[in-house]
């Protein structure tokens, strides 16, 4: 793919809009600053803006990258509310034109060359606002569905950057023409992990295939408990990092101290992971995660061969029916439902465990729908749109 050239854009200035979770925030920043080393090496660089809420994930992120944010108030609209939910949605209805005004003063005064959202409610009045002003506007979408503040998006979008092939299928016929799949930005630091360094953290034994088991930054109690009853039946095959979340972390701990001696050293539980994250992935040979859009990118930008468990009450049951895509796929194995069972999670991971040759073609067909180069991608459309306007 030829790389679009920074060199002619002496000067660009972006809104960036998204949030609420790490998985609109992450891809967002992981743009920000490709786009940033892109025109580094032109000797120049971005003026940017990122729009979001107060108390979002955007605003902590913004702050520790040194990123401007401007926060804006902004109304989520519950798609099956309960009573209580159905009051918060009428709350909600008006707060959304003052979220509206806002943005349209935001984008009034900023003037921006082009626009990227990368989801959340709160992109969607920047979206709308981008629109009234005819100021280029790419919207990205991480699942491989689309989610509702997407939906309402993707008819006012200039170009449509889509994290897998088979998210064409749920656009209109009309949004379709001007969809591009660039895949979901991968942090640099994952595609850089290194093994050695992660067994070496951990004290772990190189001879030993490595099993990573994440439920996210908080945790999952039901893969914590699908691991502490198939631990026993696991370890003789492998060793294992988990990362169990701090709810759990004392039960799970209780785990590890009740294991056989000669067990004992394969199993280390830590509430969270922090920068070795990288390293561990880059070590493991299997790994056991829910099914999340960022989950999902960084296992098959990596081949990673996986258990995935899909989150049973994600947003428009995404995890599930990406977790379904990829099973169908042979890019991963997926436990839901009645599967979701220790017998079963020992069952399979041993199977890939023993099975070097499953293992491998797994790897090889995560691959295939992953996207490592995604984010230079995203920087690509970024700049094409901008050169055009």
């Amino acid at each position: 793919m030829a790389l679009y050239s920074a060199q002619h854009l002496r000067q660009l200035r972006m809104i960036v809009t998204g949030g609420g979770t790490g998985g609109h925030t992450y891809p967002a920043l992981t743009t920000i600053t490709t786009l940033q080393s892109r025109m580094a090496e032109a000797g120049t660089t971005p003026e940017l803006l990122w729009v979001g809420v107060a108390d979002g994930l955007e605003a902590k992120i913004a702050e520790r990258n040194r990123i401007p944010f401007k926060a804006i108030t902004t109304g989520k609209l519950r798609r099956s509310p309960n009573p209580r939910e159905l009051a918060r949605n009428i709350a909600d209805a008006f707060r959304i034109p003052l979220g509206i005004a806002q943005a349209a003063l935001t984008v009034a005064r900023t003037r921006p060359a082009v626009v990227l959202s990368t989801g959340g409610y709160v992109s969607v009045p920047i979206g709308l606002a981008a629109r009234l002003f005819r100021v280029p506007y790419l919207l990205h979408e991480q699942t491989l569905t689309l989610g509702l503040a997407n939906r309402i998006l993707a008819r006012v979008a200039t170009r449509i950057l889509l994290s897998h092939q088979a998210s064409l299928d749920h656009l209109p016929p009309r949004a379709r023409r001007r969809a591009v799949v660039t895949g979901n930005p991968v942090r640099p630091a994952v595609l850089q992990g290194d093994p050695t360094r992660g067994l070496t953290a951990y004290g772990l034994d190189p001879a030993l295939p490595l099993v990573l088991v994440t439920g996210g930054a908080s945790g999952a109690q039901q893969i914590n408990r699908m691991l502490a009853g198939a631990l026993r039946d696991l370890l003789p095959h492998c060793q294992i990092v988990h990362q169990c979340g701090s709810l759990n972390y004392a039960e799970m701990q209780q785990v590890a101290d009740d294991l056989p001696p000669q067990l004992a050293p394969r199993y280390r539980v830590v509430d969270f992971i922090h920068d070795e994250m990288p390293d561990l992935l880059a070590a493991a040979a299997v790994v056991v995660a829910r099914s999340g859009a960022g989950t999902v990118a960084e296992l098959t930008a990596l081949g990673k061969a996986s258990v995935l468990v899909p989150y049973p009450v994600s947003a428009g049951d995404e995890q599930r029916i990406t977790a379904r895509h990829l099973a169908k796929e042979g890019a991963a194995v997926m436990l839901d439902g009645d599967q979701a069972t220790p017998h079963q999670l020992r069952a399979v991971t041993t199977n890939l465990l023993t099975d070097s040759r499953l293992r491998t073609t797994m790897s090889q067909a995560a691959a295939a729908h992953g996207r490592p180069d995604a984010a230079v991608r995203v920087v690509t459309e970024i700049l094409r749109v901008a050169a055009h306007h």
